[in-house]
């Protein structure tokens, strides 16, 4: 399947896959069935679509998505370590879910953020300026997205630990336990 980009085109219709019983995709779109590999792409692609259940009309995107992220984790190299699996787990049904969630999201996103932005400036690296930078004395300093980046996790780190303090105070405030 090849995609194409739009570039300064208007945005683009969302694309409706159907999931069968059989476990089949098929792309409304091409009218053609797809793998699991080609919704990756679009993903990659940045194309926007929906999956949906053939016969009920049930959003399923999420979990087409899992599992592409589960095919990902089992390849050779995955991202995320046993640990941060097991701590990801630990999240669900705690007080804090929705936050860690959140916080989770916004750290993509601006990780996201920060690699769209050092991409662009990587356009007008001379191979001195690349020499610089991999020996870590970038001539980029304070306008380096990176410490952009770090300071935005901090800050979200900071405002995770400060709900968490006052979730904690409010719950033992409902058992008349004063700090």
């Amino acid at each position: 399947m090849t995609s194409k980009k739009a570039s300064g085109a208007p945005k683009a219709a969302q694309r409706v896959i159907k999931k069968y019983p059989n476990r089949r995709l098929y792309d409304t779109e091409t009218s053609t069935y797809i793998t699991l590999a080609e919704v990756k792409e679009l993903v990659m692609d940045t194309q926007p679509f929906v999956v949906r259940d053939a016969k009920t009309n049930e959003d399923l995107t999420r979990s087409i998505l899992l599992q592409i992220i589960l095919e990902e984790e089992a390849g050779g190299a995955p991202m995320f370590s046993e640990s941060a699996l097991a701590n990801i787990i630990r999240f669900y049904g705690h007080a804090m879910q929705g936050f860690m969630g959140s916080y989770l999201e916004k750290n993509v996103q601006a990780f996201t953020d920060l690699q769209s932005q050092m991409a662009e400036q990587a356009k007008n690296f001379t191979p001195e300026m690349w020499a610089q930078f991999m020996n870590l004395q970038s001539p980029l300093g304070q306008g380096n997205p990176m410490n952009s980046y770090a300071e935005q996790s901090r800050a979200m780190f900071e405002k995770m630990q400060e709900q968490m303090q006052k979730n904690t105070e409010q719950m033992f405030g409902a058992f008349g336990i004063k700090k």
